[in-house]
């Protein structure tokens, strides 16, 4: 019996031994996590930290959903901002002391993106993003696109060309080049019909036609669709979004067709230009001669110029 009884205090003392709590390092007192950057700080440091985080709130910046504007129609969004204290106060520890020059900030998503609302046009980014976009249409004027192509190089500008599935099918090698320069390729239409007399099967048969032609060409399909002189209806939209597209017009028009002078469109241009605007041309004589002043302009109020795909995204820049 002796022998049985101290078998069983054995596994007994054994069943403690396992089940004993033991601490883990990975559950550590949250709070004691949390402070142990400050508190081993040096008093200089903790205060400098504190002043981050206290005037942390002063930079933020909510996130803006996008909307169906009544009057500018489907709106991106901005991503909000935030200020990230820690690698904040990494780059300002070896100054030692506040620099808003410093401050490292985190982007916000929004709740609502452009894909969460239903089919409509588009025609600016967010307002208050201090970007600008070129859409370049064509069906015509290929002579003017390689040296359009080269102030636009020049510049370290990309811009986004909607071409005609027609022209394209004319002019591959051009399409290429226009491709190979980093500048983002638009559908406009197979041949500049007026899209709005068109039924949305007929409608949706253009755009996905020439969707066929440019990805045959270049390998990719577009993801953007701009209607022929502006034209089109509900159905011209709705066609567009079943081929996962989004139809975009415009905010400024240099109205190059019409031959105006170069200082004429570049002050027409810029009596309009705002944040977040869509500047339709084409490769015309004023566009291949004033492009470059007009860039110029446009960099001068401080905006940058990017293609629509990055226009249209939350991100700031």
């Amino acid at each position: 019996m002796n022998r049985v009884v101290i078998h069983v205090m054995a596994f007994m003392i054994l069943l403690v031994v396992a089940y004993q709590t033991e601490p883990n390092p990975f559950q550590m007192n949250k709070m004691e996590n949390l402070a142990a950057p400050v508190s081993s700080m040096s008093k200089k440091d903790q205060s400098l930290y504190n002043e981050i985080k206290r005037k942390s709130e002063e930079y933020k910046e909510e996130p803006q959903n996008a909307v169906i504007d009544k009057v500018w129609k489907k709106t991106p969004g901005l991503n909000g901002l935030k200020v990230d204290v820690k690698k904040s106060f990494n780059r300002m520890k070896e100054k030692g002391e506040f620099d808003e020059s410093l401050l490292v900030f985190k982007q916000i998503k929004p709740e609502v993106t452009l894909e969460d609302l239903p089919p409509a046009p588009i025609y600016r980014g967010n307002p208050d993003k201090q970007m600008v976009s070129f859409l370049i249409n064509v069906s015509w004027g290929g002579e003017y696109i390689p040296s359009i192509l080269q102030t636009l190089k020049k510049n370290n500008v990309k811009a986004t060309f909607f071409v005609e599935g027609q022209w394209a099918k004319k002019n591959p090698d051009l399409l290429k080049m226009i491709k190979e320069e980093g500048h983002v390729i638009g559908n406009h239409a197979y041949n500049h019909p007026d899209m709005k007399r068109l039924s949305q099967a007929e409608s949706t048969q253009q755009i996905q036609k020439t969707n066929d032609i440019i990805k045959a060409i270049i390998g990719t399909k577009p993801k953007w669709f701009a209607p022929p002189s502006g034209s089109f209806n509900n159905g011209v939209v709705e066609g567009a979004s079943t081929l996962q597209m989004e139809t975009l017009l415009w905010t400024v028009d240099t109205i190059d067709w019409r031959k105006p002078t170069k200082s004429v469109m570049v002050n027409r241009v810029m009596a309009n230009i705002q944040p977040g605007a869509m500047i339709l041309m084409h490769p015309t004589p004023v566009i291949e001669k004033g492009l470059n002043d007009l860039i110029s302009k446009i960099k001068q109020k401080n905006l940058k110029i990017g293609t629509v795909d990055k226009l249209l995204t939350e991100k700031r820049y």
